[in-house]
């Protein structure tokens, strides 16, 4: 009965943290480990690999756990996020936090079983995990530092299998957090009016629908660009480059499903086309360094 109920709440922790949606983060670590293995001319380990994973499931599901403490009480208050776990109370405080604080210490163990780059930039990656909980307190930029959050799995990744920084996984870096930021942009629009009643900070709520959709499709615009520039890279060629082209095409279509006078479709936007967009690209890159 004890291992039913244990295995119960593991469940529902990870229902609280959504860790399906790590399908957005995950395949661009993958692609941080393709990229690193292209430039270094040789295949990552088995271990060096579940490092690199463990340690991006504990980054992001610490984050996510710690952004559900933090917004406990602004999430109660608002119709659309009442029901999350801890203002409905499937999961209290207590439980949140270990689970936090657990998946914290995986990343810290990752990190360090990796190399010791890895683990003195921990600290880093952990002050803007932790960040993006207090952002919409006081600024607007919470999209971008989400968008940092999230570029840190394809750098990490390289570092942890070179030890050092290029351009390359910069560029990778960037267009993952240009590609967040925008999708995050359109996720907030539905908030937008609970986010002025609150004085809550963010780009719908400053700039209204018109213009945060076309800052998103800007962003998105320069996400397209910045992949396209990693052309240059030897290892890369035809195939990864029809997958940019993919990749524009399920942009292009998710902003159509997202318009100024109908939001109806947003959540298809935002969790399908999303995941669709980063199992693209990375598959796209995956066949082209094989073949």
């Amino acid at each position: 009965m004890t291992e039913v109920s244990f295995w119960e709440r593991g469940k529902t922790l990870l229902e609280m943290i959504k860790f399906s949606h790590t399908v957005f983060a995950f395949p661009f670590a993958l692609m941080g480990v393709i990229l690193a293995s292209l430039a270094s001319a040789a295949l990552p380990t088995l271990m060096q690999i579940v490092w690199i994973c463990l340690a991006m499931v504990g980054a992001r599901s610490g984050a996510m756990g710690l952004n559900r403490i933090i917004d406990a009480r602004i999430d109660a208050q608002n119709p659309r996020t009442a029901q999350r776990h801890i203002p409905a109370g499937k999961v209290s405080r207590r439980e949140a936090w270990i689970f936090v604080l657990a998946s914290f210490a995986l990343l810290l163990f990752s990190a360090w079983m990796l190399n010791p780059l890895c683990l003195k930039l921990s600290p880093l990656a952990l002050f803007f995990l932790a960040l993006y909980s207090f952002c919409k307190r006081f600024t607007a930029l919470a999209h971008i530092v989400l968008g940092i959050c999230l570029a840190a799995a394809p750098i990490g990744a390289w570092i942890a299998l070179r030890g050092d920084v290029s351009w390359q996984v910069l560029v990778l870096g960037l267009a993952v957090l240009f590609w967040v930021a925008g999708f995050d942009i359109l996720y907030a629009l539905q908030d937008l009016d609970f986010d002025r009643e609150q004085n809550l900070h963010s780009i719908p709520a400053r700039l209204g629908v018109e213009r945060s959709l076309l800052l998103a499709r800007s962003f998105h615009a320069v996400m397209v660009f910045l992949l396209a520039l990693l052309l240059s890279m030897p290892g890369l060629g035809w195939i990864y480059l029809l997958g940019v082209l993919v990749v524009t095409g399920l942009l292009f279509y998710e902003h159509l499903l997202v318009k100024a006078d109908d939001l109806s479709r947003l959540d298809a936007a935002f969790f399908n086309m999303n995941g669709y967009i980063s199992v693209t690209i990375f598959v796209f890159t995956l066949v082209d360094s094989l073949v």
